[in-house]
């Protein structure tokens, strides 16, 4: 049986003033959670959060490999803010990264799924290259990104699924529909100036380790995107084209997590930590052990 120490659910201030409902579980089999060396910051897709089964079993997975910080981006779940589909998600995943390093984590990764995908790929060559991002500087290099189902590019109509999205996100009366269903409260002036896509940055990433994964099945995004980001990102992109895989968390096959979590580890130790860490026990801002409410709603 495995043991370890317990889950710590908090909230977490990004750099353009959005809280964001958090939780932090320690790798599997450290007891008293004083395992410090490599922790894994997870964002989630479009219509996710803490709360969904999909989520919480890519929580779990990664557990066996690493310490685990995930978030409802802006928008989702119990975090304030609007869905900006990976536009200013960068401030989210920015801020969990730094929130990792305060825990006392020597390396941090950041994996991202579908939209996710997209944000943990922009926060990381932002990072990198010292872009502004709505006029504010992200502060938290990670040391190893995996982009999952992500686009390459805005705009995207060529699939049926990617033509719904579009219409949740430019119509009131699909933002109504995405508010009241799937719990997702859109901006209705995102990409508003258009942002710079995963495309146009993903070569300011290197050397930074970077892994993509697509998956032969996904009904979002062709395998056009994936060839594309990892064409712009150079030598040091890995590409994994997985013939049984899905679309994102939802459609993960058995086996691909552990792969991950295992390339994650590999990714990790070949490089040196890109940012200082702390004295373990320094706690993530507002942090409380009791789980927040499900249903509760903020913002």
């Amino acid at each position: 049986m495995s043991y370890s120490a317990p889950t710590v659910y908090g909230l977490l201030p990004t750099a353009d003033s959005e809280i964001l409902a958090t939780s932090h579980d320690p790798k599997i089999n450290d007891l008293y959670g004083e395992s410090r060396d490599l922790a894994v910051v997870v964002a989630h897709g479009f219509s996710g959060s803490m709360t969904r089964p999909a989520l919480r079993r890519v929580s779990a997975g990664l557990r066996k490999y690493a310490g685990v910080q995930v978030m409802d981006l802006r928008g989702h779940g119990r975090s304030t803010g609007f869905c900006t589909f990976g536009d200013r998600e960068v401030f989210d995943v920015d801020a969990a990264v730094g929130a990792a390093r305060r825990l006392g984590y020597q390396r941090v990764a950041t994996i991202g799924w579908s939209m996710g995908g997209a944000a943990v790929i922009r926060q990381a060559a932002m990072v990198k290259s010292g872009t502004l991002c709505h006029g504010h500087r992200l502060r938290h290099p990670p040391d190893a990104v995996v982009s999952v189902s992500a686009t390459s590019r805005w705009f995207v109509r060529d699939t049926r699924p990617m033509r719904r999205i579009h219409w949740f996100a430019e119509h009131a009366t699909g933002r109504m529909v995405a508010r009241g269903v799937l719990r997702v409260r859109i901006d209705s002036g995102a990409f508003v100036p258009i942002p710079a896509s995963p495309l146009d940055l993903i070569g300011s990433i290197a050397p930074t380790p970077l892994l993509i994964v697509h998956g032969c099945r996904d009904r979002y995004f062709t395998l056009d995107h994936p060839r594309a980001l990892a064409a712009a990102a150079g030598e040091q992109a890995r590409l994994w084209i997985e013939p049984e895989f899905g679309h994102a968390e939802a459609g993960l096959n058995p086996g691909l997590l552990d792969r991950i979590g295992a390339e994650i580890v590999s990714l990790t130790a070949q490089t040196r930590p890109s940012g200082p860490a702390v004295a373990p026990g320094t706690a993530v801002p507002l942090a409380r052990a009791v789980p927040p409410d499900p249903e509760a709603r903020v913002g």
